[in-house]
């Protein structure tokens, strides 16, 4: 019962602090994401075994120029190229490679082009029309939040047929459906609150977050897997660290950016 309240109490309150800061400002929003990626980034290099400091400032300049500056779009298109490629491999590396390539020389790429970047375009999110929407990104996360409780909660008490059990043997295809499922209910929820977009556009967007955000969660289990550890950190009581929190965002960000980008440019 005292783990459970724990449990609760640190997710309320994490819950809390990102809904503030969404919508608060721009700068309270870029503030607090830039030191939850330095924490995230230090999680990541503890999992997989990477001891430098030089990343940090790369997520620092990363942060300063592609989310505060903004200062070249095409540039953003070519970060963004670079790292949907990347997390591509990781989910091929997911399904047909024992262990994914990551504890020799690939560290640096992936550490910038998924973690660092991840962080970049989720900061980009709101900006994807040019002007900061706070209701966007609030939108994205409580469908992230959506997809993995139902997750959870249909997995825990109807699930039978494993997704990837060789990977995490606790989700199943019925835990995936039922969250594709609730989350597709919350974006008509939340189509009918915002005039931002149709219903159509807010379901496919719910579609991306799903199943990019589980493939997130899948290649995070396998990075923990493969060092040999249950949690990326013990910062959050009752829910590991943040990485553990954040692994769907981090890894559906650049794909929830494009799909708005091109939403925007075809309306």
């Amino acid at each position: 019962m005292k783990e459970l309240l724990v449990r609760g109490l640190s997710g309320v309150l994490y819950v809390s602090i990102l809904i503030f800061s969404m919508n608060s400002s721009e700068i309270a929003f870029q503030m607090l994401f830039l030191i939850i990626g330095l924490i995230c980034l230090f999680e990541f290099n503890q999992l997989i075994h990477l001891k430098t400091f030089i990343l940090f400032p790369i997520l620092i300049g990363f942060f300063i120029m592609f989310s505060y500056l903004k200062f070249d779009f095409y540039a953003t298109k070519l970060l963004l190229i670079l790292t949907g490629f990347v997390n591509l491999f990781l989910f091929k590396d997911l399904l047909w490679v024992s262990k994914i390539p990551m504890f020799g020389q690939k560290k640096y790429v992936v550490s910038i082009l998924y973690l660092i970047s991840g962080f970049v375009f989720i900061a980009l999110i709101p900006f994807y029309s040019g002007e900061f929407s706070s209701n966007i990104i609030v939108s994205v996360f409580v469908l992230i939040w959506t997809n993995d409780t139902f997750a959870y909660l249909v997995g825990k008490n109807f699930g039978k047929r494993k997704l990837l059990e060789r990977v995490s043997p606790k989700k199943t295809m019925e835990g995936f459906f039922g969250g594709l499922i609730a989350a597709s209910a919350a974006s008509f929820i939340i189509f009918k609150y915002l005039s931002i977009f149709d219903p159509l556009i807010w379901l496919g967007l719910a579609f991306i977050t799903s199943v990019f955000g589980t493939i997130g969660d899948l290649v995070q289990s396998k990075f923990k897997r493969q060092a040999g550890v249950k949690d990326s950190g013990a910062l959050m009581p009752g829910h590991g660290g943040l990485y553990d929190r954040l692994d769907s965002i981090i890894y559906a960000s650049p794909f929830i950016y494009i799909y708005l980008l091109v939403i925007d440019y075809v309306s």
